[in-house]
Formats: C-alpha cells, sequence, structure tokens
C-alpha cells in the first residue's frame, strides 16, 4: 500500500511543485520578463524553470523542514500513524498557503462548491486552500508582469516615433529598441531586482 501511494505521489508531484509553490508566480513574472525584453529564447525555457524550481527550494525550506520534523520523522518512527502523519503535515501547508489567498477567490470557490464558511481561514478544506491559491497566484504574478512591461512599452513607443519621423520604414522599430531595453536591463540590474523582489514578496 505504501508502495502505490508513493507511486501515486510521484505522479502528481510536479503538479504540486509547480501549482501549489512560489515556482508558478515566479514562473509567471520570468515568462513576463522575457517577453518584455523581446529576447523569445533567451534565457532559454530550462535556464528560467531551473531559477524558478531553485528559488522555490529557498522559500519553501521553512515549510519542508517543518513538515519532515512535525509529520515525516514520527511517522517513520512509527509513532504516529500515515492518516496522522498527512494531518499533521497538512498544518504548515495550509498556513502557506493562507497568508497568500485571496478572499474574493475563496468565497467564489465556497459558492460554487456549496461548502458553507469555515469560522477560520485554517479551517478551510484543503482542496479549496489549494485552488484558490492557484487563483491568487495567477493573478499576482500577470500584475507583475504587466508592471514589468510598462518601462520597456515606453521605449518601444519611443523608438518607433523616432524610426517613423526620419523616414526609417523598411527596419523593424523592435530591432532598433532590444539594444535599448537589454542595456537599460543590465544598467539597473535587473536580475537582481526582479529575483531580490520576487522573492521577498513572501515574506
Amino acid at each position: 500500500m505504501q508502495i502505490i501511494l508513493m507511486f501515486t505521489g510521484l505522479t502528481v508531484l510536479p503538479a504540486i511543485i509547480m501549482s501549489l509553490t512560489p515556482f508558478l508566480r515566479i514562473t509567471l513574472v520570468l515568462h513576463f520578463l522575457r517577453q518584455a525584453i523581446g529576447t523569445q529564447t533567451a534565457p532559454s525555457n530550462p535556464v528560467l524553470l531551473g531559477l524558478g524550481l531553485f528559488l522555490t527550494m529557498v522559500i519553501m525550506n521553512p515549510v519542508l523542514t517543518e513538515v519532515y520534523e512535525k509529520a515525516w520523522n514520527p511517522y517513520e518512527a512509527g509513532t504516529i500513524t500515515l492518516s496522522e502523519a498527512a494531518a499533521t503535515g497538512q498544518v504548515p501547508l495550509k498556513a502557506f498557503l493562507v497568508r497568500y489567498i485571496r478572499e474574493k477567490d475563496v468565497q467564489m470557490l465556497l459558492e460554487v462548491s456549496r461548502t458553507p464558511p469555515p469560522k477560520t481561514p485554517e479551517g478551510l478544506d484543503l482542496k479549496i486552500l489549494c485552488a484558490a491559491y492557484v487563483l491568487s497566484e495567477l493573478k499576482t504574478g500577470f500584475q507583475i508582469g504587466a508592471m514589468l512591461f510598462l518601462p520597456f512599452l515606453v521605449i518601444d513607443i519611443l523608438v518607433a516615433s523616432v524610426t517613423l519621423s526620419v523616414g526609417i520604414v523598411q527596419l523593424p522599430p523592435v530591432m532598433v529598441s532590444a539594444p535599448f531595453k537589454l542595456l537599460l536591463f543590465v544598467l539597473i540590474d535587473g536580475w537582481n531586482l526582479v529575483v531580490g523582489s520576487l522573492v521577498r514578496s513572501f515574506y
């Protein structure tokens, strides 16, 4: 039975990592950043996914450590059952998810699932929490992505206006603005700013 549960957990592990951790927000923002700069394939997808995974490990380390110490260690020692370990391990995960969900998303999910609202956020069912967290992170990621696009969009508009005013019609404005956007991103140490802001947004 334990082997079956282990293999079942391994099949859903990628979906859990991508949806129920900071990996979702980080990869969304990094994708929008790459689109805003105009480098379609640099950095490559494996590089962005690797960066997102390592940052996720840094952010989730306290939660995983608490789950390991309070749930896995006692279960491995035989002092608690599997169901008790699962219930104990849910507590740190729920505490993490509750910090980033939006009340509007939770209310909508409670209504569509016809579930009575609990007295405290910690009393929410894990299924509701997980779905609300994904919706909230998608909205947050898109908001950050929109803010990242604005300065680079201004550069695109300025370059397009200049090239059209001097009569350069054959040369695409995107090709002219790309070096300026890269130069701006390097000068302001963009990777440090973006990654630092992303990590700090979870604390």
